[in-house]
């Protein structure tokens, strides 16, 4: 039993010695910085100019994959694909929300600019993909229709 205790507390001691000196920062650190303004947004504009996409330019190699009828709005499957070179972020936004900006997400190192999740719409509306790619922003929508609201009243 004193071996465990001693082996426990010398481990424990490395790890506190290693965390003091700054060699590994906890997880907090690493994240990106939470964008409030854009994800606080109530309106469709405010959101757009919070992630800087206020001049989006309109592109086909971004591809959406998002049912035409959605029975639920609680739960709607959505695909986003970025096939432009250089991808570095990608927003989705669901444009008739409380809350259009649904995430955002950041790609590094030549990573598959690919997401897939799902994602509650309180009505029938445009999902619109936002993408910074080389310092340039580019944009696609597909309609999705909605025949129970999933965001609540």
């Amino acid at each position: 039993m004193d071996i465990l205790r001693r082996t426990f507390m010398q481990s424990a001691g490395a790890i506190a010695a290693v965390l003091g000196a700054g060699l590994i920062k906890p997880a907090s650190l690493w994240a990106a910085a939470w964008n409030k303004p854009a994800f606080e947004a109530r309106a469709l504009a405010d959101a757009l100019k919070g992630i800087g996409a206020t001049d989006a330019t309109p592109s086909i190699d971004i591809l959406i994959k998002a049912p035409d009828l959605a029975e639920n709005g609680a739960r709607v499957q959505i695909e986003v694909t970025s096939r432009i070179p250089g991808t570095r972020t990608m927003a989705i936004i669901a444009e008739k929300n409380p809350f259009p900006l649904i995430a955002s997400f950041e790609f590094s190192n030549g990573a598959e600019a690919f997401i897939s999740t799902y994602i509650k719409m309180g009505e029938s509306a445009n999902v619109r993909a936002v993408v910074n790619a080389e310092g340039k922003i580019y944009t696609a929508a597909k309609e999705v229709r909605v025949t129970i609201g999933g965001c609540g009243a």
